[in-house]
């Protein structure tokens, strides 16, 4: 019987993935399941051809650099890979891939729960609820802005913006979206494409960001892109953190131009800017965009599909850099 490829697994993984993992690879766990530095992810690779990773640990330049040349193939339990430099990764003839798919439909609820948390003031409810100041039913307090008839702009129109689109329109929005190129009718669906950020902006009075972070839009909304929201706007973004600049938002949520914002991901998480936790009109949430079952236990499945094929001999189906 052959031996099983060795595979460097960085963090700890639903049980079933864990499961049909040892079952097919002789795998080498981080058992602590602490986020790992650069020197431990050079450390952990040495005799390994394959490693699993997440999106918490940060493979760069010099770190895809120093691996040993037996790695093949780095599969990353994430849809996003800005956390790996793929073009260093190809560089060394090392394979990267992600999983795409599996995530859309938990995240594009993830998305429409934190529209809903920000529009509709639910963590300034929550507050009142638990803090004993709810006293009696009040007609003028806590209002945020309707759903029904109302403008949504959604920024990045792939899997994940289609499925939120197909949500927000069963709550009355109407769909507008910037998009790097015009979708077919069929996927548009009667939503209006705008070309230019700047031309939809001050169309919309919701806001949702589902695209991937790049280098050309880290910081793609900021004071001059808020700036041209309608007063009152609501932001939400559940894709990568590095498209907000978090002074600008925080000074206009705190100034009132945009009424609230609902936020599942962050710059520098989970060490995220602090200051969002004194806003009143911040929705949080701690990144669980896929948090289901179904959608973690499938990420790692995909994980370990990709692995089989490249090892298999087959190209790895969601290979990034090849």
């Amino acid at each position: 019987m052959p031996e099983k490829p060795v595979v460097f697994v960085t963090r700890r993984l639903p049980g079933a993935v864990e499961a049909r993992a040892d079952r097919d690879y002789d795998c080498r766990w981080n058992e602590t399941d602490a986020v790992l530095g650069a020197d431990d992810l050079i450390e952990g690779a040495k005799g390994v051809r394959g490693i699993l990773t997440c999106s918490t640990e940060r493979w760069n330049r010099e770190v895809i650099e120093a691996l040993p040349d037996e790695v093949e193939i780095i599969a990353t339990f994430s849809v996003g890979f800005d956390h790996i430099d793929a073009a260093a990764a190809e560089a060394k003839g090392i394979i990267v891939t992600n999983t795409p798919d599996v995530l859309t439909e938990a995240t594009a609820d993830i998305a429409m729960l934190c529209l809903l948390g920000a529009s509709r003031r639910v963590h300034e409810a929550q507050a009142m609820l638990r803090e004993g100041r709810w006293e009696r039913w009040n007609p003028s307090e806590l209002l945020g802005p309707g759903l029904q008839g109302k403008n949504l702009g959604i920024v990045g129109m792939g899997r994940i913006g289609r499925a939120f689109a197909t949500r927000a329109r069963a709550f009355g929005l109407n769909i507008h979206y910037h998009n790097r190129s015009r979708l077919a009718p069929e996927q548009e669906a009667g939503a209006t494409y705008h070309e230019a950020l700047s031309t939809m902006l001050p169309e919309v009075k919701f806001l949702s960001l589902n695209c991937p972070a790049t280098a050309e839009n880290a910081d793609m909304l900021n004071e001059t892109t808020l700036g041209l929201l309608p007063k009152g706007a609501v932001v939400v973004n559940t894709a990568r953190g590095a498209l907000i600049d978090d002074d600008a938002l925080i000074a206009a949520l705190k100034s009132g131009h945009v009424a609230a914002a609902g936020l599942d991901v962050f710059k520098n998480e989970p060490a995220f800017d602090r200051r969002y936790l004194e806003l009143p009109n911040a929705f949080l949430l701690p990144h669980i965009g896929s948090s289901t079952i179904e959608t973690r236990d499938g990420m790692g499945f995909r994980c370990l599909d990709n692995l089989d094929a490249h090892f298999s001999g087959r190209p790895a189906p969601d290979a990034v850099n090849r």
